[in-house]
Formats: structure tokens, sequence, C-alpha cells
């Protein structure tokens, strides 16, 4: 059984069913803990300060991609903790999933196309391949 539950988040659709797919694993452990993780990415963060009145518009404008995941944790009752990292989100996420020693990591798909996936690659990607656990990539 799973008890130790990675969401790795970016408030898109795609880590919003990630969570519900997270919710459902979890409810089949009364044990379960889930960690919602949002990764502050340091090229975004500089524009994000750049464009914004002071730091507690900018904490309340991250805040507001991570409240309906968490609304889903609380709907269900599924324990969960939010923790928030910065730097580049692909190496972030998976250092953190390889130290912690999580069970599972879920992880939202960008849904890009196949030409951009192989140019830029994406998150999902990297975390898949080099997280020591399982990773459920969720479209």
């Amino acid at each position: 059984m799973y008890e130790k539950i990675l969401v790795a988040a970016d408030g898109s659709e795609h880590s919003k069913r990630a969570v519900q797919e997270a919710v459902k694993m979890a409810k089949t452990n009364p044990e379960a803990k889930v960690t919602l993780l949002y990764v502050v990415d340091y090229g975004k963060a500089r524009n994000e300060i750049l464009h914004t009145q002071s730091p507690d518009e900018l904490h309340l404008e991250r805040r507001k991609h991570l409240q309906p995941l968490e609304d889903i944790f609380h709907s269900t009752g599924v324990q969960f903790e939010t923790k928030t990292l910065h730097g580049t989100p692909g190496p972030t996420i998976v250092k953190h999933a390889n130290e912690t020693g999580y069970d599972v990591v879920f992880i939202g798909s960008r849904g890009l196309n196949a030409l951009q996936e192989m140019v830029l690659g994406s998150v999902s990607h990297k975390v898949a391949k080099r997280v020591e656990a399982p990773v459920i990539i969720v479209k």
C-alpha cells in the first residue's frame, strides 16, 4: 500500500486531475499522507516579482494556483500538507521526491505535442525518468 504520496502541481487542469487521482489512491489506505508540492520556477519568479506591487500580492497570486487543489483535499477528507520549493521544476521535484522517499508520485501532463516534447522535453517526462518511485502521469 502506498502511504507517502507526492503530487507535483502547478495549478493547471492536468495537475487538478493528478490531485483527483491521488485522492482516489489515498482513500484506499487510511494511513496515507499526501504532499502537494508546488515549485516556484526561478525563471518565472523574476518576471512575477517585476510585475507585482508587493510581496503580499505575489503570495496571493501563487496561492490562487494551489487553493483549488487544496479544496479538493479538504472536501474529500484526505490528509495532506502543502510544500513550496524554489528552483527549476523538473530537477527540484526529482531531488525532493528521491530525498524524501515517497512511495508514488503523481504529476500532470502538460499536453505538449510530440515535436514540442522531443525538442523541449517536459517536466513530467523528466520526473518519470529520474524519480526512484513509481510515477503516474495524469492527462
